[in-house]
């Protein structure tokens, strides 16, 4: 079981920015990636940037130059730093995390709430 708790989500100004925390816990050994997910309202939820066990990431086209993703391996957390922020990154993000041994699984955390709005 992993367990996994986000923090950072607010009301924000378009141009401003936002950092996302994402902690994990329990059976975090056999973690092969972590992923931001979103989700707007009346959208699909969609990946907005992933980043695996040995370090690669990769990112949406909508949020490449502006999104950050990192993780601190000590503290067992992972982040998104997000810059430049527009209206149209309002939405619920997810954090996720995928095991593939023994069986492939995905668990999610709560999700934290991102308003860009003025």
């Amino acid at each position: 079981q992993v367990q996994l708790v986000e923090s950072g989500g607010g009301l924000v100004q378009p141009g401003g920015s936002l950092r996302l925390s994402c902690v994990a816990s329990g059976n975090i050994f056999n973690i092969y990636a972590m992923r931001w997910y979103r989700q707007a309202p009346g959208k699909q939820r969609e990946l907005v940037a992933v980043i695996f066990s040995g370090g690669n990431s990769n990112y949406a086209d909508s949020v490449k130059g502006r999104f950050t993703i990192s993780r601190d391996n000590a503290k067992n957390t992972m982040y998104l730093q997000m810059d430049s922020l527009k209206p149209e990154d309002t939405a619920v993000y997810y954090c996720n995390a995928l095991l593939v041994t023994p069986l492939r699984r995905d668990y999610w955390g709560q999700g934290t709430q991102v308003t860009v709005s003025s």
